[in-house]
């Protein structure tokens, strides 16, 4: 592999997932940037049904704006007695202004009186690394789990308070975050990413200047971030 640094955007304004990200991504030869760092304030809408299909715009549509590789990712709860809801909706499944505690304050309340084995739940995440118009690399994690009757935990961040992990008899938000990373769909995940960019494969490690600074496609921006 080669040495020089790349960079590489994440595709997220959620510093949860960020962290995350980061965390794993950090023995990497990658400089990781944010949208913030470019100026990129455009909002790709996330109109799809699917995990995959809003990781996979988000994904080309930033890329497109910041001419770097950018990964992206869509993730979220499905539980089993909702029918797999709140699933694709789940950052903002009780509403407008939804928060982490509105959102598993009704989970709960939907799951009032649901017997312990019929709670059954799962944590997704589909993740997109692309470039220069096309789709690098795709992958999916999954962790499975149940949904507890109270929030346990303050670490983490979403739904991870409720989400039961059988293993280490915690939910989410009692494990450390490298507990966290080394078995979350987000860490699964993430780490086919990290073993395509270890092998260097063009054209991850060509070009190197970043656009940005622009709230469409096409915008003229900034060529101040290089490896």
């Amino acid at each position: 592999m080669r040495r020089d640094r790349i960079l590489l955007l994440l595709a997220t304004t959620n510093a949860g997932k960020a962290r995350e990200l980061r965390h794993g991504l950090g023995r990497l030869p990658v400089r990781v940037i944010t949208l913030a760092d470019l100026g990129i304030r455009a909002e790709f809408p996330e109109t799809g049904t699917t995990f995959s299909e809003n990781a996979r715009g988000k994904s080309l549509f930033y890329a497109e704006l910041s001419g770097v590789p950018t990964l992206a990712e869509d993730s979220g709860l499905e539980i089993n007695a909702l029918g797999g809801a709140p699933g694709v909706y789940s950052a903002r499944f009780s509403g407008p202004g939804a928060t982490d505690a509105r959102n598993i304050r009704k989970v709960l309340k939907l799951l009032k009186g649901v017997p312990e084995a019929e709670r059954g739940a799962r944590f997704v995440c589909c993740m997109v690394l692309s470039h220069e118009g096309r789709v690098l690399e795709t992958s999916r994690g999954v962790v499975r789990g149940r949904i507890v009757r109270e929030p346990r935990g303050g670490s983490g961040f979403g739904y991870d308070p409720i989400f039961y992990y059988r293993p280490f008899s915690r939910t989410f938000g009692e494990l450390t975050a490298a507990e966290k990373h080394s078995v979350s769909h987000r860490g699964r995940a993430l780490g086919r990413m990290i073993a395509y960019i270890k092998e260097g494969r063009p054209p991850l490690w060509e070009g190197g200047t970043a656009r940005g600074g622009g709230d469409a496609p096409g915008g003229q921006g900034k060529k101040v971030l290089r490896p």
